[in-house]
């Protein structure tokens, strides 16, 4: 009785045993040889620089991400990149957008579309579909209408303004010994530059002491822009916030402003946004002219960054490391981090993920964590102050990321 139990209990264990090396083959099996991430970024019309760029910075981060052996939850599974080009309209973005859910169904999570007013087009599409959507888009709107697909790793545009104002008028005041008292507004109609007006408008100006004496809205591209900086030139403000998203705004907005004797030294110039801070800005405009020109962007190149702007550099011609590069190749990361958390290839499990993520100090955006609150948005993200110095946009804010001191043009 007692062999007979033993022999029975053996050939349990040997059909225990090979049952296991036969299922767990067959699980890994399973694990998809790739995964599929999306981005829609403009690749042709106005934006296209811009979204180039941003293509340059998932292509780098999927390269790492793969050489480092990929998604080890899914069996060392590798990504790839679906671009997609969401063109230089909201139609445009919002078309491309439904493409990419209808073509793709097998995308996993994807990151875009540069203009907050094309991001807020294409996550209409994209929350429908369920696809995890991360975007370095400012414009607040974009977490603020209760969408579950969308994780926003900049600071919001209002966030930005708030974070911005008191620092530029602690620089002013130590600089020159006196606080500004008047300022003038020129932005162009894009969801972003309108949140981050939205505020100054609302009460920010106030509280920080600044009395808004010359306030135009326009509408990208600038044919001419005489109109404007003769606004400026009569209303004389101690400080001019210019918000363009063209690169071509900028050009011609700067370029006037010397004309009418109103260039840095005269009236400083703080923006938001990068298009003030392009490489391209540089092919038709002189250095002189962007001096001391101050940005407040959702992040860029900072100290501890060094490698990836040599390898940028070296790979695509790249003179420095934008917000598009940086943010974007960061959120290449942080969906490869969702996966290894989800454990498997299905957006929706990302996106519970990304909403139950907690990854600690984030490496790729200034401040805070790797961690969205209920509305997508990352918890305690901070602004870069990026400022023109010897013909380089600069880091100059926060402090323990800057790699030179800020100064303030003199008047």
């Amino acid at each position: 009785m007692t062999d007979r139990r033993a022999l029975s209990l053996t050939r349990r264990a040997i059909l225990a045993g090979t049952t296991a090396s036969i299922v767990a083959p067959a699980a890994f099996a399973q694990a998809p040889a790739e995964v599929k991430v999306g981005l829609l970024v403009p690749l042709s019309g106005l934006y296209a620089r811009p979204g180039a760029v941003m293509r340059m910075g998932a292509e780098m981060a999927i390269d790492h991400i793969n050489r480092a052996g990929g998604v080890k939850a899914l069996g060392g599974a590798k990504f790839k990149l679906v671009v997609l080009d969401c063109g230089d309209t909201v139609e445009k973005a919002k078309n491309a957008a439904q493409r990419m859910v209808a073509q793709e169904t097998d995308l996993v999570a994807a990151s875009g579309a540069y203009l907050s007013s094309f991001t807020l087009a294409a996550t209409e599409v994209t929350e429908r579909a369920q696809l995890p959507v991360l975007t370095l888009s400012y414009s607040d709107l974009i977490t603020e209408r209760g969408f579950k697909y969308v994780f926003q790793t900049s600071a919001t545009a209002a966030s930005q303004a708030r974070q911005a104002l008191p620092l530029i008028m602690k620089l002013a005041q130590s600089a020159s010994g006196k606080a500004p008292k008047t300022v003038a507004i020129i932005t162009d109609n894009t969801g972003a530059s309108v949140a981050s007006a939205k505020p100054m408008r609302e009460g920010l100006l106030k509280e920080v002491g600044l009395d808004l004496v010359m306030d135009e809205t326009f509408t990208p591209p600038l044919s001419d822009a005489t109109p404007l900086i003769q606004k400026v030139r009569a209303a004389r403000p101690d400080l001019l916030f210019f918000l363009p998203t063209v690169i071509s705004d900028a050009k011609l907005v700067l370029e006037k402003m010397n004309e009418f004797g109103l260039s840095q030294g005269r009236i400083p110039t703080i923006s938001f946004g990068i298009a003030i801070a392009e490489p391209d800005i540089l092919q038709t405009i002189s250095p002189n002219l962007l001096q001391g020109v101050l940005t407040c962007v959702g992040s860029w190149a900072t100290n501890g960054h060094e490698e990836l702007v040599k390898e940028l550099k070296a790979r695509y011609n790249e003179p420095w490391m934008t917000q598009n590069a940086i943010s974007t190749y960061g959120d290449m990361w942080v969906i490869k981090d969702a996966l290894e958390k989800a454990g498997k290839a299905d957006k929706v499990a990302v996106a519970e993920a990304l909403r139950t993520m907690d990854g600690g100090p984030s490496k790729y955006y200034p401040g805070g964590i790797i961690k969205f609150d209920d509305k997508g948005r990352r918890v305690g993200a901070e602004m870069t102050v990026v400022q023109w110095q010897n013909g380089i946009p600069v880091t100059v804010f926060p402090g323990q990321l800057a790699v030179a001191e800020p100064f303030w043009p003199k008047r």
